[in-house]
């Protein structure tokens, strides 16, 4: 399994962060220290970008679930991109995937409301 590695960026729709490796019981905590450091005001959208996620076992689904609650209390949303097959499987199996909105990549998260319907 690849060592898990977060980058994190900003557009104008709020913060993305681009999960890459594995998200398990040792590296969840590093994803949640990157969440709880990102700064969300009301109405941004919490992009996770899991394109190159290579596994995640429940460790790491608890973390989108905490990401989840904390930019819900702090008035942001949240979307997940790109999930890998084997991940989407899970979310499915466990109804996260009508928990979570999920998009076929991150460009596609970050399109504003008034932009997808024109």
């Amino acid at each position: 399994m690849t060592a898990l590695t977060i980058t994190s960026r900003y557009t104008a729709t709020g913060p993305v962060l681009e999960v890459h490796g594995g998200l398990d019981h040792e590296s969840a905590p590093d994803l949640r220290k990157a969440v709880d450091g990102l700064t969300l005001a009301p109405g941004h959208l919490l992009v996770m970008d899991l394109a190159a996620l290579d596994f995640c076992d429940s460790s790491g689904i608890a973390v989108l679930l905490a990401a989840r609650n904390l930019a819900g209390e702090q008035g942001a949303d949240i979307v997940l991109a790109a999930v890998p097959a084997n991940t989407a499987r899970i979310l499915a199996i466990v109804g996260l995937d009508r928990v979570f909105t999920l998009h076929p990549d991150t460009s596609a998260a970050t399109i504003s409301p008034a932009k997808q319907t024109s």
